[in-house]
């Protein structure tokens, strides 16, 4: 009775709401938060501080797709079965592609589908409407920008590895004459800067301020931007230098441009590379991006604190990596997590392997990269770790972190758990309980109808 009870729809709220920021935690599953949480903790007080998480917790959503009879597969194969013609594909656990389309349509659709029906025909995107209404609409990820999450708010595409043809709806779905969205920031410049065609160009024809460091962002001027930091993905936070920009600081300009239309905003911020980090079962990573994501959540709701008619939502579209905390190191079990040793790293795994790659020393770059003493059996790994071989190196890398640190992983994919849900703002009692993911699409739908 009880949860029957926290599932109940709560009565609309009246006042409205002109300003939505969706902040979504690609890959983040509960684990996450916890890591993340004794990551922050000071030692030397009794209680573990909280994040900023922990204060807007509301509720929880269910991350199930549309499933299909057949086999179970990853990622993009059951948009690519349904293209072909051949065996459908049972999606009992989501992609990114699946999961951003519940959050921007309301409707379910197979793994790899990007706001797209069952007949391959477009569905209409919380960002559309706002759009229609005449808001202002803004994205900002540390992927590439046409990657799944961000595309599924602005692209309609059966397969979501067409990048090409995603990358060419950015500019070519309009309305009134204009590309959807007046903010666009984060990495891509591979697909946007094409030799066929480059997009990226053509956005700055029609007045959008093209950029690519922080510097020029941050004095950007005009109304409309398109900045793309990155070929494919941003470095994550550890590794970035400081001509590029942070996700809070590619947050704050976003709001700073987009609260200036008196009809409101919406507004999509990711941070894409927990996710990333969470494949490669590199907890370095994953704590680097959640740092990261955390400090552009509090930009949103430092906005939201000044500006009433704002409400704020924070989730994650799925669990990647089936992240433990504490784990079974060479048959024993650990109650203990060393978030020590995870916080005592200047780099993160891939720069490590990266760097590796040129001087040719990866026992080197690790002992640059940390205070950690190793055993003679540790540095012999790394000294003869195949260099060229960057996934095995990097492999051995995270390996070596994850028992030194007591981390464990189930898979290097996505687990079907429920992920958690947050909010801050005028609506947010109506988010409390556990829900389908395709609830905040009918949430926010219900704002912009207020």
């Amino acid at each position: 009775m009880i949860a029957s009870c926290a599932t109940q729809e709560k009565e609309p709220h009246t006042k409205p709401v002109k300003n939505i920021i969706l902040f979504v935690g690609d890959g983040m599953g509960p684990a996450y938060l916890k890591a993340y949480r004794m990551m922050i903790d000071d030692p030397a007080t009794s209680e573990v501080e909280t994040t900023v998480f922990d204060s807007i917790f509301v509720g929880s959503l269910r991350t199930d797709p549309q499933g299909f009879s057949g086999e179970i597969t990853d990622s993009s194969a059951s948009a690519k079965a349904l293209a072909t013609g051949k065996k459908a594909i049972n999606g009992q656990v989501t992609d990114s592609a699946a999961s951003a389309t519940a959050f921007a349509t309301g409707s379910k659709t197979i793994n790899g589908a990007l706001s797209v029906d069952g007949q391959n025909k477009p569905i209409p995107t919380v960002l559309e409407k706002a759009k229609h209404q005449g808001k202002s609409t803004g994205m900002v990820v540390t992927s590439q920008i046409y990657h799944a999450t961000p595309a599924a708010f602005v692209a309609h595409e059966l397969n979501r590895d067409n990048y090409t043809e995603i990358a060419n709806q950015y500019f070519d779905n309009q309305y009134l004459g204009r590309p959807y969205v007046d903010v666009l920031l984060g990495g891509g410049r591979k697909y946007f800067a094409r030799k066929s065609r480059n997009i990226a160009k053509e956005f700055e024809q029609i007045g959008y301020d093209l950029v690519s460091s922080r510097d020029a962002l941050i004095n950007s001027n005009q109304p409309r931007v398109l900045g793309l930091f990155a070929d494919i993905g941003m470095d994550k936070m550890l590794d970035r230098d400081d001509n590029t920009p942070s996700l809070a600081e590619m947050t704050q300009v976003a709001i700073a441009k987009l609260s200036n239309n008196p009809n409101g905003f919406f507004l999509l911020v990711e941070g894409s590379q927990i996710d990333w980090a969470g494949h490669e079962n590199d907890i370095v990573g994953a704590m680097s991006e959640m740092a990261d994501f955390e400090a552009a959540v509090v930009e949103g709701l430092n906005f939201a604190k000044t500006n009433s008619e704002t409400q704020i939502i924070v989730t994650a579209d799925h669990s990647t990596g089936g992240l433990s905390v504490g784990a079974a190191i060479n048959g024993h079990d650990y109650y203990q997590w060393n978030s020590q040793v995870v916080k005592s790293f200047k780099i993160t795994p891939n720069k490590m392997v990266q760097l590796a790659q040129v001087s040719g020393n990866l026992l080197a770059e690790f002992e640059k990269a940390t205070d950690i003493k190793l055993s003679s059996e540790d540095k012999k790994k790394l000294k003869e770790a195949p260099i060229k071989d960057y996934y095995q190196s990097l492999k051995i890398v995270t390996d070596l972190i994850n028992r030194l640190s007591y981390t464990g992983w189930t898979t290097q994919g996505h687990t079907g758990v429920d992920v958690n849900l947050y909010a801050y703002g005028p609506a947010s009692a109506e988010l409390v309980g556990n829900w389908d993911n395709t609830k905040l699409a009918e949430f926010m739908f219900s704002l912009l109808q207020r």
